[in-house]
């Protein structure tokens, strides 16, 4: 098995390509507030303090209006330590949407069609991502980076190949902060009405 000394090397060998590649301005990390989009985070900081000495990392947090109110206050909190240039986005749905009545739609309407409205009105090229790998079959076969168009982006995926294990091993030998919900059994910080503790 692989050790996460080489995982965290091609992350950050990844992430130098982004930041000598594009504007660091025109780069933003798709930020939950939950621990491997925060890994994602931190590792973007590091490179730009030595790639770009003084820019502020940018991070995009969809808030859909049902996130815990501790990830919540985590992120604000953590966006005003770390200097973060945060931008909340928002669903454009009434009050009354059926929220998780059928998941598919409602993850489309209140995270995925936000999150392609801010990436054009923010006119960001490319979105750093917290998606491991080895959180569902699907993101198995992901390449580390890929390519979208409507509006046109770049994805990377700095911490796919990181596990669980390696994400909290990375938290805890960094010292990086993470949501209390997490010590209480929370293993994933979603919505609240599609996220369960770990029995």
């Amino acid at each position: 098995m692989e050790g996460l000394e080489l995982k965290v090397a091609r992350a950050r060998r990844v992430l130098l390509e982004v930041a000598h590649t594009w504007k660091p301005q025109d780069v933003a990390v798709a930020w939950t507030g939950g621990k491997d989009s925060t890994v994602a985070l931190s590792l973007w900081q590091r490179v730009l303090d030595e790639a770009h000495p003084g820019m502020r990392a940018k991070a995009l947090s969809l808030d859909t209006g049902c996130k815990f109110p501790e990830v919540v206050a985590f992120r604000d909190r953590m966006a005003q330590e770390w200097s973060i240039d945060l931008t909340v986005v928002r669903p454009d749905v009434g009050p009354d949407y059926p929220v998780a009545v059928d998941r598919v739609a409602c993850c489309r309407d209140l995270k995925v069609e936000p999150l392609l409205r801010a990436l054009k009105e923010r006119e960001i090229a490319v979105l750093l991502t917290g998606v491991r790998a080895d959180e569902n079959p699907e993101r198995a076969s992901r390449p580390q980076t890929e390519t979208f168009d409507a509006p046109s982006h770049v994805r990377v995926h700095p911490v796919l190949e990181f596990s669980e294990m390696d994400i909290w091993a990375y938290t805890m030998a960094q010292g990086l902060p993470y949501c209390t919900l997490y010590a209480q059994g929370y293993r994933s910080l979603g919505c609240v009405p599609c996220t369960s503790l770990v029995v």
